[in-house]
């Protein structure tokens, strides 16, 4: 053993207790005794951690050694017990055993000791080992329960988003149309724009939604932190209650950062839950943005950070604050403190991925009973490029004349799109799901230059359609559309010159675009044109598959 034995020694007998220990050590065992004669020092002892045993005589002066194995067996049911003693009969050793004493060793026969307390320490450790395993088997049970449930809750999300999308875009499209009919004097404009707005803000409470539930794309992108916290700010008042006070200080040079908005506003929404846990008698939660100096690295990164320009965002509490421990296990995933299914312990270590993605790093402050600081650095980024880029003018919208075959199981997106597209002249053929779509582009002489279809559709979907139209017809460009928001990746593995994504909700100013630049697009030894399309009055402007 390279560590000494530390046990407790029940013996009144000075002799005894040497000769107990000299044999140990005759053996190999570096032994530390703690020698009690009474029950008072017994009982102190008990109540000391660091023990692995206890030895003990049957007969001490004012108590005796069944009392101290049911006190042991009160406060230690595990702790290993063996009575060393010859005072006694084996009757009494038999009850002793039954009563749970690990070994029972007569003073007589002091040859047995070595070998049974090797085998206790044997058993003690076997004991332990399993214990871990078992403790570590739930864990890995409660962690896999809580990763099912996490995917359910992401499923039905997805499934939301993708309905609330679709009406989203209905409402978003149809309102763009109006606008775009009505005179800049007309009263009515006004509240088409409010209608408009509220659609925007539907749609940035579906994004927080997917982003809350982890499903959200990932779309980094140069944005001012500021207008990431002033876009969660209701939402927050909300999620903390009443009794908090939220205190939102703005950074006065609205420093921009390159990050996905929605892993930003995860990163707040996460920070602030358990902020708000943290206060179950409410308190004060501070939000603050500024800009940073950055002279050292951060305590919490995944590699050192260059010195220099950062923002910094920070989230301060009045709750009760952790101690030393709690903070060194503050981002390891699963940890939590939380009472049980009132915690994932994602959300910590889902704060430090996100902050290192974006090149950043965190510290943290907190003291038990006086509230906790978490400082979050990232990268500052020069936004007049960007500014510059943003206002380039679009210029207007150039008139089509190619033939798009239109695929959309919803009828009311369907409608919108065909119209819009027919409106400044595309030729359109449409289906409602993939196999219709099949058949009216296998007709004979029927030509198609673009496949504009939903992603998810029931018996066949989008990829598979376009894969099985691109073998008959090579030059087919694809626009994917979809209201879930894990198909961003549905067109990997295609020709990204003839294929592209195209997220719902969209106004129809935006797919309009989209689709001539698709059409436009020059794929390598092809030309910048596509296949002609049929000439004039050759196929009806609008004609619906059977």
């Amino acid at each position: 053993m390279t560590e000494p034995l530390r046990f407790i020694h029940l013996e009144n007998n000075p002799a005894d207790a040497e000769l107990i220990c000299t044999t140990l050590r005759d053996a190999g065992i570096l032994c530390q005794p703690k020698q009690t004669q009474t029950r008072e020092e017994f009982f102190a002892a008990l109540r000391q951690e660091g023990y692995s045993l206890i030895l003990a005589d049957t007969s001490v002066p004012g108590f005796d050694g069944a009392a101290a194995l049911a006190l042991t067996r009160t406060l230690h049911p595990d702790m290993p017990f063996l009575f060393v003693s010859g005072a006694q009969g084996e009757e009494f050793a038999i009850d002793m055993m039954q009563r749970g004493a690990t070994d029972y060793i007569f003073k007589q026969r002091l040859g047995r000791l070595v070998p049974s307390i090797k085998r206790t320490l044997r058993d003690l450790d076997e004991r332990l080992e399993r214990r871990r395993a078992e403790d570590a088997l739930r864990v890995s049970e409660k962690q896999f329960r809580q990763a099912q449930k996490m995917e359910a809750v992401g499923r039905l999300a997805g499934g939301l988003a993708h309905d609330f999308n679709n009406l989203l875009t209905v409402i978003m499209g149809h309102s763009q149309v109006l606008l775009g009919e009505l005179a800049a004097g007309n009263p009515i404009r006004a509240k088409i724009e409010e209608m408009q707005k509220a659609g925007e803000r539907a749609a940035s409470l579906i994004r927080q939604l997917m982003a809350f539930s982890r499903k959200q794309a990932l779309e980094p992108k140069v944005l001012p932190l500021n207008s990431v916290v002033g876009n969660v700010e209701s939402m927050l008042r909300r999620l903390i209650g009443e009794d908090i006070q939220l205190v939102i200080r703005p950074d006065p040079y609205d420093g921009h950062v390159k990050a996905d908005p929605g892993q930003l506003e995860q990163v707040i929404m996460n920070l602030v839950v358990n902020a708000r846990d943290a206060m179950p008698n409410g308190g004060l939660l501070a939000i603050e943005t500024s800009q940073a100096e950055l002279t050292r690295t951060p305590m919490h990164h995944l590699q050192p950070l260059p010195l220099g320009q950062y923002v910094k965002l920070t989230v301060t509490d009045t709750g009760c604050g952790m101690d030393a421990d709690v903070l060194s296990h503050l981002f390891e995933p699963f940890f939590t403190t939380k009472e049980e299914h009132k915690g994932t312990g994602l959300g910590l270590s889902t704060v430090f991925g996100i902050v290192t993605t974006c090149g950043g790093g965190i510290d943290v402050w907190s003291q038990v009973g006086h509230g906790t600081t978490f400082d979050l650095y990232f990268p500052r980024v020069n936004p007049q490029a960007l500014t510059a880029h943003a206002m380039e003018p679009q210029g207007r919208l150039r008139q089509g004349s190619e033939t798009i075959l239109l695929v959309e199981d919803d009828t009311s997106v369907r409608d919108l799109v065909r119209n819009e597209l027919v409106k400044i002249g595309y030729q359109v053929l449409e289906a409602k799901n993939g196999v219709e779509a099949c058949l009216t582009a296998t007709q004979q002489n029927c030509h198609v230059d673009l496949l504009l279809t939903d992603v998810v559709m029931p018996n066949m979907n989008g990829r598979e359609l376009a894969q099985h139209l691109s073998v008959i017809k090579p030059n087919l460009r694809v626009l994917f559309i979809s209201g879930y928001l894990d198909d961003i990746c549905v067109n990997r593995g295609m020709d990204p010159h003839r294929t592209t994504f195209l997220q719902k909700p969209f106004t129809p100013d935006v797919l309009l675009r989209t689709v001539r630049a698709l059409l436009d697009s020059s794929a390598p030894g092809t030309g910048n044109s596509p296949h002609p399309s049929s000439p004039s009055g050759s196929v009806p402007r609008t004609a619906r598959a059977s």
